[in-house]
């Protein structure tokens, strides 16, 4: 609460407990910490490095504000600092750095708040939040955005390739223009713009003066015109490929794309603020509605009191202390790791089905980063063939994770006419095997997909089910091993896909007895 003549300031051995605070919590969430800023340096995340400077920008800036404003208790600031300690155990027993990153921030702005009280915090709430962009996404909510970004982006560049009078077909992820294929991979999904775009939203709309439905369209507007502009870019990559060849579409030329979109992002971000400023009342110039001023003097007649620590600051500090004890106790986990059989010993005739198998593309092995795999394609003597699938994941804590085809059958091209749970008896299964059934259909091919999820013992056909599973059995059973397992036949057009079924069932019965040597349980 602000009181009139009134100058608060901190004693000099406030600053002192501030800074052994600011260490203690640093300790406490250090492994949190160096992956997060190792992250930093991949494109999409690299102007993190420079948003915590622009957060220590925001609260001098109000550093006149927050010295005419009181401290007062709030146990909102110990339940946030509570909370936080709980995210580290978990991040730190499940080693989920993502949840230790958002546990650190969550017990910084609860030390902030148990010190100098809700009200006050307040002030610097624009700071605060700004930090929050400098987290990494979540691997599985990463790959989600990038999968339908990299679909939307694609169809947009297609109409942009075809306003030029070039015949262009998408399939998925691939222009076609005839002479050549063009693949919008996850490196073309635009988060690399994204991401620094919404920090670059959020900064301006703090900034700007003006009305706060002002400073929410600034903010929400980097969402359209990212997309728009990277399948613009996209668009007029295949443009320049039908004209140039595929050499326009890589190297130091594709680099250089990728920057004058981003530039012409901003460009459109600071076109959009002098628009805003000229619209209402007060009306005035771009320069004008930037509020990047240093913080005002103080009156010269204020009264000068030092602030009185809360009691609230010394529970929240003790939960802390607390969580750094728990910090050096927690024994160093390793994931354990269970025997199993590779899949090069996957049996190559299983139940009057005899196979081949199929070697993957490196770059294809490479970008689903798993650790080993069978794809081979299966025969019952009658004519009748199966294309089985197996990715398995040793762990899925650093990065690595099952892709759903839910995400990737899109991408390539297919499109989902059917989706569905189906149950399959099993012998020696008390209980059916419940699969995700799905009719794909690319064209006059048409394909009858079978998959779920087997890992450490669960059979899951939901995606967010098993990204909860996988959080739970890293705290409680210290392992995120597991794998995908997909298993595909044709469906002609024209025929009803559910005499297919048999088949599919009659194959997972085949498979079924194998696969607990090679996917432990």
């Amino acid at each position: 609460m602000t009181e009139s003549g009134i100058t608060w300031a901190f004693r000099p051995w406030h600053y002192v407990l501030l800074a052994i605070s600011a260490l203690m919590l640093a300790l406490v969430y250090w492994d949190g910490l160096v992956d997060m800023s190792a992250k930093w340096g991949k494109e999409e995340y690299s102007h993190a490095f420079m948003l915590p400077f622009v957060a220590v920008f925001f609260a001098w800036q109000r550093l006149t504000d927050l010295r005419q404003r009181s401290s007062a208790n709030s146990w909102l600031g110990v339940w946030m600092m509570a909370l936080g300690a709980f995210m580290y155990i978990a991040g730190e027993l499940g080693s989920l750095y993502t949840v230790i990153q958002y546990g650190f921030l969550v017990a910084l702005g609860g030390l902030l708040v148990s010190l100098v009280g809700l009200r006050t915090f307040a002030v610097l709430l624009p700071a605060y939040a700004l930090l929050f962009f400098i987290v990494p996404l979540p691997n599985f909510l990463y790959h989600q955005l990038s999968q339908q970004l990299q679909l939307i982006s694609s169809e947009l560049g297609v109409e942009v390739i075809r306003l030029f009078g070039i015949p262009v077909f998408l399939e998925g992820n691939v222009i076609d223009l005839g002479a050549y294929q063009l693949q919008v991979v996850e490196a073309c999904n635009g988060l690399r713009y994204l991401f620094p775009l919404m920090a670059l939203g959020f900064i301006a709309a703090v900034i700007f003066r003006g009305a706060l439905w002002k400073k929410i369209l600034i903010f929400v507007s980097t969402v359209p015109i990212t997309v728009l502009m990277n399948s613009f870019r996209i668009g007029v990559i295949g443009v320049m490929v039908q004209w140039g060849g595929t050499g326009m579409a890589e190297g130091f030329l594709h680099d250089f794309e990728g920057w004058v979109i981003f530039m012409a992002c901003a460009a459109i971000l600071v076109g959009e603020m002098a628009l805003l400023a000229r619209i209402g009342n007060p009306q005035g110039s771009l320069l004008s509605a930037f509020a990047i001023e240093g913080p005002p003097p103080l009156p010269k007649e204020n009264v000068v009191r030092y602030r009185a620590i809360p009691r609230s600051f010394w529970i929240a500090f003790a939960v802390l202390t607390a969580a750094l004890a728990v910090s050096q106790l927690l024994p160093n986990r390793e994931e354990q790791t269970l025997e199993r059989r590779d899949f090069l010993f996957f049996p190559r005739t299983l139940g009057g089905w005899s196979g081949q198998v199929e070697k993957m593309k490196s770059a294809t092995k490479e970008a689903l980063a798993l650790d080993d795999y069978i794809l081979a394609t299966y025969d019952n003597g009658l004519g009748d063939e199966v294309n089985l699938y197996i990715a398995y994941y040793a762990s899925q804590r650093k990065g690595a994770s099952v892709h759903s085809p839910k995400t990737c059958l899109p991408g390539g091209g297919w499109r989902m006419k059917e989706r569905s749970r189906y149950a399959i008896d099993v012998a020696g299964r008390e209980e059916p095997l419940w699969v995700n059934r799905v009719l794909i259909q690319m064209g006059e091919d048409r394909r009858l997909v079978y998959y779920w999820f087997q890992q450490r013992g669960r059979l899951i056909t939901n995606e967010y089910m098993l990204k909860w599973l996988l959080f739970w059995d890293a705290l409680v059973k210290n392992r995120t091993d597991g794998a995908l397992v997909r298993v595909t036949t044709g469906v002609p057009v024209g025929e009803d896909p559910a005499s297919y079924d048999v088949l599919l069932s009659q194959f997972v019965g085949s498979i079924w007895p194998t696969l607990p040597d090679y996917i432990p349980e």
